[in-house]
């Protein structure tokens, strides 16, 4: 098989040409990489194209929670809400080095959204509603009990919080290893691969697509039974390319966050928390850093590049200074910011207010299969829908039967760690074994977080390539993170690594501008850049290190 290492990238290309697929995936985020997954362990052939990084639009750009769908409730949206916390429990399980269970404080002010009494009964039935296991369960409390958690918040007017348990994860690197998973069982899958046309048989139904390779622009053609747009913000623009964009479409939200270091916010407990809009914000805290959001605008930008605004950035400033009064924040203390784009469906005639944040499944005359609007938390649910949409069309065109969906009890790649429980002890002994082999206590922790039970890769290529790690003047242990992206995780340039495999722009952008210069001369030598490639590829990364810290005036 052609594995997941970018070395392989003509060997890859080869297989997908000459494969008799039975289904073939259009984009790399969360939704794609769960169809893959669920479709390659039911016995369909499987391949998917990615016209940019996995993960690189709203994958790894949400607020970074596996939600439990709490807000829904105020809509009244039960089934949702029993869905989304019961997914939410699945997702943790099959891979809790990528999610990790975090109190979060609501806290409740005089004419705020919520109060005492009706966030009491809300956090009860959500409680009971998504199945939360009893060291989970909501708590009420006082205002000095709020406090006590958090002395940064609001004195005047605090009349107590809710207490109740979200899921944090690191969206991009879940992302990367349920694609990872896919590949492992045998998937066949490719970033920098954009479908420039579809392909059609006689009676205009869809047999393929025209790919253009976005590193050296070579085109090729592959062919599947099946078809399935899984492109988030892009689906209405397949869509078009099918003449099917009708009825239902897209409504593209932007949202911005906004990332602090720890010195200046020293937030120790995650907040969710009245705007003085009306609206609702989280701060958490991350590592050693805190970071806010989310902004809810319309956006009909570039779908590619969305950008933080002046405005943007001052209203998430104005809501933090207004929840916590005595930080002062300003301009100057921010470390990064990113922005993204949900797609959320509308339908012609209705008002914005009715966008919807459900998924839908589009079948278009031509078969082609198009999967809209959902969330991270429901990744896996989506993709099973997809999957079950894409068997029963096959059943009834061959008679061929698939098994049933197997995704509920299977650990994602660096998952194997004895699920939720096992973890701590997994964790414990890895960090052990990462000092023993000279790596900080800290460093190793961090590791063991982000790679699992693949964290043992990791340490092997630590270890193997002390030598050279010198000789290109890296970091051993960045060294390691790279030969590690390069051979096990599709990294192509330097902002895969750099945004998506690392989350360093985001959380750690003084060590991405410590290290870019090393890691870029590297890439340039192993990946055989051109000089073109290079400079454009640099230009890339120190454009976005630029706007993480810079808005602009008005979008692109």
């Amino acid at each position: 098989m052609g594995g997941f290492s970018s070395y392989d990238r003509e060997k890859i290309k080869k297989e997908m040409k000459n494969a008799s697929l039975d289904v073939l995936v259009i984009g790399g985020g969360i939704t794609g990489s769960g169809i893959a997954l669920d479709a390659v362990t039911r016995g369909l052939k499987t391949a998917v194209v990615e016209m940019q990084d996995y993960a690189a639009g709203t994958s790894s750009r949400s607020t970074k929670l596996v939600h439990g769908g709490l807000r829904y409730l105020q809509q009244f949206e039960v089934k949702l809400v029993a869905e989304v916390g019961k997914e939410r429990a699945i997702v943790y399980e099959n891979g809790p080095h990528v999610t990790t269970p975090e109190w979060m404080m609501l806290p409740f002010y005089k004419g705020g959204t919520y109060g005492p009494f009706t966030a009491n009964i809300g956090l009860r039935l959500y409680d009971f509603l998504a199945g939360v296991k009893k060291s989970e369960r909501r708590t009420m409390l006082s205002p000095q009990q709020a406090l006590d958690k958090e002395p940064l918040i609001k004195k005047d007017g605090l009349k107590g919080a809710g207490y109740y348990v979200e899921y944090k994860t690191d969206d991009a690197r879940l992302t990367i290893e349920v694609m990872k998973k896919a590949v492992e069982k045998g998937a066949l899958s490719i970033n920098y691969m954009k479908v420039v046309d579809l392909l059609y048989d006689d009676n205009h139904k869809i047999t393929g697509v025209e790919v253009e390779d976005q590193i050296n622009h070579d085109k090729m053609k592959i062919y599947a039974k099946k078809i399935v747009s899984a492109t988030g913000p892009w689906v209405d623009e397949i869509r078009e390319m099918d003449h099917s964009n009708k009825g239902k479409h897209l409504h593209l939200s932007k949202g911005v966050h906004l990332v602090f270091p720890q010195t200046v916010f020293p937030l120790k407990q995650a907040i969710y928390f009245d705007t003085p809009d009306g609206r609702m914000l989280f701060a958490i805290p991350r590592e050693d850093k805190t970071y806010v959001g989310t902004t809810d605008t319309f956006y009909d930008g570039n779908i590619k590049h969305p950008t933080m605004t002046t405005e943007d950035r001052d209203y998430i400033l104005k809501a933090i200074n207004y929840i916590f009064p005595s930080l002062n924040i300003t301009v100057d203390d921010m470390e990064s910011s990113w922005s993204g784009l949900r797609p959320l469906i509308a339908e012609e005639g209705k008002k914005p207010g009715e966008v919807s944040r459900k998924d839908e499944i589009f079948i278009s005359d031509s078969g082609l299969i198009s999967m809209a609007g959902g969330k991270l938390t429901g990744y896996r649910k989506m993709a099973e829908q997809a999957v079950d949409t894409v068997v029963k069309l096959l059943k009834n065109e061959n008679g061929i039967l698939y098994q049933d969906s197997e995704t509920v009890h299977l650990p994602i790649s660096g998952g194997d760690v004895g699920g939720s429980d096992g973890f701590a002890a997994f964790k414990k002994q890895k960090v052990q074994e990462g000092t023993k082999l000279g790596i900080d206590e800290k460093t190793a922790e961090s590791l063991v977080q982000k790679y699992g039970s693949n964290v043992e890769k990791i340490f092997e290529y630590y270890q193997e390539k002390q030598t050279e790690a010198k000789e290109e003047g890296i970091d051993p242990v960045v060294f390691a993170q790279l030969i590690y992206g390069l051979e096990d995780e599709m990294v192509f340039k330097p902002v895969d690594f750099f945004i998506r495999r690392s989350g360093g722009l985001f959380f750690h952008r003084p060590w991405v501008e410590e290290h870019k210069d090393s890691v870029i001369a590297y890439m340039a030598k192993a990946l055989q850049y051109t000089d073109a490639q290079r400079k454009e590829y640099t230009e890339e990364l120190d454009n976005l290190i630029y706007e993480a810290l810079h808005p602009v005036d008005k979008e692109n």
